[in-house]
């Protein structure tokens, strides 16, 4: 049994990891600040915490703080002493990010920066999971794109994540912290409450709302189910293999914007599309390679797009959060 500390932990992918270490019979302690940049009008953040914690509160250590102080955070290391830490606790949105570029420094690389000082004066931590993203990448100029990837960030949401590995890599170098780093892409599913754009296409369909297409839903994205991406972490979290290493965690292909809403239309009957512009400046993605990640972590993802959004549909519809007041 290992204790494992993960920061955002009560988060979307956080949530679906502490399942997993809970099944597998290790002591989780989360600590979260419990923030959403999302309206509550649109996200439904509240809901699906709720929904959340629900479900693992009586198996986790739940902790209310931020990662940004410093004194409670190496102090709450120090008193639960942690084996692990899988951090993810940030502002996971780039578009929001590129809003509050300031909060996503603060958050995104400065509680980065907090965490590992806290790390380095408690000794049980053997090692750090950092969660990166495929943003670091920029635009890709191959594909599919492996961890050699030249990275070339355009936005403040991966700037502030590839300023994260670099540190984290430094930090385990210089401090003898062994780290291994995960890069998702597109990760979607039960509980999101980003409003990314599958978060809004599943619930406008549902809605009877037009999926508004931009660039006529030609961008193609490696879509990652969320229980897929948990157990890359997981994996990455416990593989003696997996030390100082960087993995892409993805699906491992890249579908277009079109075809996620074609899926869905077989789904949800009835469903419209509308086609718009470009709303903002995105960089051209598509499929990663998950290669090494087969080879050393042994992650085999289960779940294509067809069979993720059907999941992700059924939740959606089980749940009534669409028809709550």
């Amino acid at each position: 049994m290992t204790k494992v500390f993960i920061t955002g932990g009560a988060g979307f992918i956080g949530y679906f990891i502490t399942k997993q270490l809970i099944a597998r019979g290790d002591e989780v302690v989360i600590y979260d600040a419990f923030i959403n940049y999302i309206s509550p009008l649109q996200s439904h953040y509240h809901r699906y915490l709720e929904m959340r914690l629900r479900d693992i509160k009586d198996h986790v250590q739940l902790i209310h703080s931020d990662i940004r102080y410093r004194g409670l955070l190496e102090k709450t290391l120090n008193e639960t002493r942690p084996d692990t830490v899988i951090h993810l606790a940030a502002i996971p949105i780039a578009s929001v990010c590129n809003h509050f570029s300031e909060d996503a420094i603060q958050i995104n690389l400065n509680g980065t920066v907090t965490l590992l000082e806290a790390i380095r004066n408690c000794a049980s931590v053997k090692r750090i999971v950092y969660a990166s993203s495929s943003f670091i990448y920029g635009d890709f100029q191959y594909v599919p794109a492996d961890e050699q990837h030249p990275a070339s960030p355009i936005d403040i949401y991966g700037g502030t994540k590839l300023s994260g590995e670099i540190l984290v890599k430094a930090f385990g170098k210089r401090f003898g912290v062994e780290y291994a780093i995960i890069r998702p892409s597109a990760v979607y599913g039960p509980t999101d409450a980003n409003q990314r754009v599958t978060q809004k296409f599943v619930e406008n369909a549902l809605l009877g709302k037009p999926l508004t297409l931009h660039n006529g839903g030609l961008d193609k994205l490696d879509f990652t189910y969320v229980e897929d991406a948990a157990t890359g972490f997981v994996l990455a979290a416990f593989a003696p293999q997996a030390k100082n290493e960087t993995f892409n965690i993805t699906r491992g292909e890249g579908r277009s914007l079109k075809e996620f809403a074609q899926i869905l239309s077989q789904l949800v009957p009835g469903v419209t599309l509308a086609e718009q512009p470009p709303d903002e400046v995105r960089p051209s993605r598509g499929t990663l390679d998950i290669s090494k990640a087969r080879r050393i972590l042994g992650y085999q993802p289960k779940y294509s797009l067809e069979d993720g959004l059907k999941l992700y549909v059924d939740f959606i519809r089980e749940s009534g959060i669409l028809t709550q007041g």
